[in-house]
């Protein structure tokens, strides 16, 4: 009885353990999965070509200065952003003596830009719905931002990763509208980014995992995040299938039914539907270190 005893309650931890070290593995699949079916319904279809262009001219900008101004920000925060919290990831690494977290968000900013500069120079968009504008899938702006917003809760302490989810997911909300809204990209483009985003962050979450291994799984992500994003998910996605359903009955059949701006703001909803579901997987998964009594210096 005794030996019994002691088995189950190990078996239990080898069950965890074992998810634990592939849950980003299978993170990292079904992002890419997810990647390839927006690219496959969004340019490779009319229908989705035509909602998606539809979403994107529905912001209706027409004011050449705000566009301007909206544009030189962008750029500035994709460049500088980047160069930053490259420096600032491995100082905060230092700090805590997690080389591995260091290394591991470089690699993560590099791949994931790498990534999607070069699908976008490589990919071709047929022309099917007759708005003559050049491939933009994914969005680099996007990936830029989301790089940005991942790396800082990657590295940053668990007290503070809820909080920095959080800001992080608004901020990245914010670019990606804005680049939809000024008629840089599509909203499939931001999706697309955000994925390609997830997946090479979930591919290094994986190695990280492989190589501080421990008997048991963390603990759980910080509350404050995970249940703000679930919420702001759920109520987006329900905001999206809506307008999506409600946009395919005007195509079909009352073609007045809704304007360019109702597509525009279900583009918006799609796009914030995708931010919280990333960015609650990402702070689950960045949750996954083993505790400190398992793996040294985990501060």
């Amino acid at each position: 009885m005794t030996a019994v005893a002691t088995r189950q309650p190990g078996d239990t931890r080898s069950t965890s353990g074992r998810w634990h070290a592939i849950s980003p593995l299978l993170v990292a699949g079904l992002a890419a999965g997810a990647a390839v079916l927006v690219w496959a319904v969004f340019l490779r279809t009319g229908a989705g070509q035509s909602l998606d262009s539809a979403a994107m001219r529905g912001g209706d900008v027409r004011h050449e200065r705000v566009t301007e101004v909206l544009s030189r920000t962008l750029n500035a925060t994709q460049l500088a952003a980047l160069a930053a919290v490259c420096l600032l990831a491995a100082g905060v690494g230092v700090l805590r003596r997690r080389f591995d977290l260091s290394i591991g968000a470089a690699l993560l900013v590099i791949t994931a830009n790498v990534a999607v500069q070069q699908l976008k120079a490589r990919l071709d968009r047929p022309d099917l719905d007759g708005f003559a504008m050049p491939n933009s899938f994914p969005s680099g702006h996007t990936a830029a931002a989301a790089s940005v917003a991942f790396v800082l809760i990657m590295v940053f302490p668990r007290a503070v990763r809820g909080a920095v989810g959080l800001l992080g997911a608004a901020y990245v909300a914010i670019v990606a509208v804005a680049t939809v809204w000024a008629e840089w990209h599509r909203p499939s483009d931001t999706v697309a980014a955000l994925l390609i985003v997830l997946a090479c962050g979930s591919l290094i979450m994986w190695v990280v995992r492989l190589r501080r291994s421990g008997p048991r799984p963390s603990i759980a992500p910080a509350r404050v995040a995970t249940l703000p994003l679930a919420l702001v998910g759920a109520v987006s996605t329900a905001a999206f299938l809506f307008g999506l359903a409600t946009v395919a009955v005007s195509e079909r059949v009352l073609p007045d039914l809704v304007s360019g701006r109702f597509t525009f703001l279900t583009g918006v909803a799609g796009i914030v539907s995708a931010v919280a579901g990333t960015f609650h997987l990402w702070v689950r998964l960045t949750a996954g270190d083993p505790l400190p009594e398992q793996g040294g210096n985990n501060r």
